[in-house]
């Protein structure tokens, strides 16, 4: 294995402004999600995958995959939403395994809600901020990290899904 170089002062200048930025960027939009909607983010994510699906329902392996999260994250918050009423689940019919799930009136009226504020605070505290050819060269960087990365994380989670699953069905019950 290759011994990793450290990083220039430089270089730790840019990886901390732009983590730091991520990061208080994450915080603010999920900020505005509570207040406005009493939505969180993972909610949004949820609401905004099933509400943009044709027919407006997807089966939890399918909204895992959409949003890049673990199918058992992504069923335990499925379960607190239906409590809230956001979220319903009906049987699919060609899988007895498996259902689908759906958003509620309740479900439409929080990812509507929640997306107007969204969108808002995305444009005031993002794209407000940059100008026209500097959000150009981020989505090009963007696009290049993306692809530095390939697909390895992608793949990570169908193997963690796979193995939790193996290790579910091999427990006592």
């Amino acid at each position: 294995m290759a011994e990793q170089s450290a990083l220039s002062d430089s270089e730790v200048e840019v990886w901390r402004a732009f983590y730091s930025m991520r990061r208080t960027l994450d915080r603010a939009l999920d900020l505005q999600l509570q207040r406005d909607s009493q939505v969180s983010a993972s909610e949004y994510e949820i609401l905004l995958a099933i509400n943009l699906a044709p027919g407006r329902q997807l089966r939890v392996k399918d909204i895992a995959g959409t949003i890049g999260w673990e199918k058992s994250r992504v069923s335990h918050l499925i379960a607190r939403m239906e409590k809230r009423d956001l979220l319903t689940r009906t049987e699919c019919e060609t899988d007895a395994r498996g259902s689908w799930i759906g958003l509620t009136a309740d479900g439409r009226r929080a990812v509507l809600g929640a997306t107007r504020g969204h969108v808002a605070a995305i444009r005031r505290y993002f794209f407000d901020v940059l100008g026209d050819d500097e959000a150009e060269r981020l989505k090009g960087m963007a696009a290049r990290v993306v692809e530095a990365i390939g697909c390895a994380a992608d793949e990570d989670v169908p193997a963690r899904d796979a193995l939790a699953e193996t290790a579910s069905a091999e427990k006592p019950e």
